[in-house]
């Protein structure tokens, strides 16, 4: 019997496509359960593996993935580490094998749209591991830029400084206080994780950039 084929909505199959004009390679998986076995298919035994903090790669059992004996998983997220252990796993991410993240939104167009505090993530996402895998929901597809720094604003500002119990006025207002304004304006809060900005478009390095779309909204 052959597997029944996967019913790709028009919308994503778009933006599928133009992740592929910008030499991403792309794919789909229509439920959560699907993405650790993508993400397993992409990956050799033994790769040295850095993640970026992610709760889409939580909720799809992919961090459980990487952490197996199979690969050398950077481990950020080990106990009583201290500041300079964890910055030396942090900056071991240029040097891994693959990077695993997933992105704060994906634009129709087919770029992804990246907003860090520390950047740890942006930073070798731009220049670091020959391999890149990018995990994310179908709820972070957005219009364009604008839609892409409002999401950002409105939904994933707001429930990261929840996550961690920080102080910050978008916890407080619901929603960032600089909403409409120009891309880089923010609070001005210490707490504030919002605050470098990163637009990935159309790659030198074909295929070095692998997303996986998941058929459910995940993460924040």
């Amino acid at each position: 019997m052959q597997p029944k084929e996967i019913e790709i909505p028009e919308k994503v199959r778009q933006v599928l496509h133009n992740l592929q004009r910008n030499n991403m390679e792309a794919a789909y998986v229509d439920r959560k359960e699907g993405a650790a076995p993508a993400v397993q298919a992409l990956l050799r035994p033994g790769d040295r593996i850095a993640v970026g903090g992610s709760a889409t790669l939580e909720q799809t059992g992919v961090l459980e993935l990487v952490q197996s004996p199979e690969y050398r998983f950077i481990d950020r997220y080990e106990e009583n580490l201290g500041e300079a252990q964890r910055k030396e796993r942090l900056r071991a991410a240029f040097e891994a094998d693959v990077l695993l993240c997933s992105a704060n939104a994906i634009l129709e167009s087919g770029e992804l749209y990246q907003v860090d505090g520390l950047s740890n993530r942006i930073a070798p996402l731009v220049y670091g591991p020959d391999r890149v895998i990018v995990v994310a929901g179908v709820n972070k597809i957005v219009e364009d830029l604008a839609q892409a720094a409002h999401r950002v604003r409105a939904v994933t500002a707001p429930a990261i400084v929840k996550k961690w119990g920080l102080d910050a006025p978008c916890i407080h207002a619901g929603g960032c206080v600089a909403e409409g304004g120009e891309l880089g304006r923010g609070c001005m809060c210490d707490a504030r994780r919002c605050c470098n900005f990163l637009v990935m478009g159309r790659q030198r390095v074909k295929g070095r950039i692998r997303v996986i779309l998941v058929g459910e909204a995940l993460g924040f």
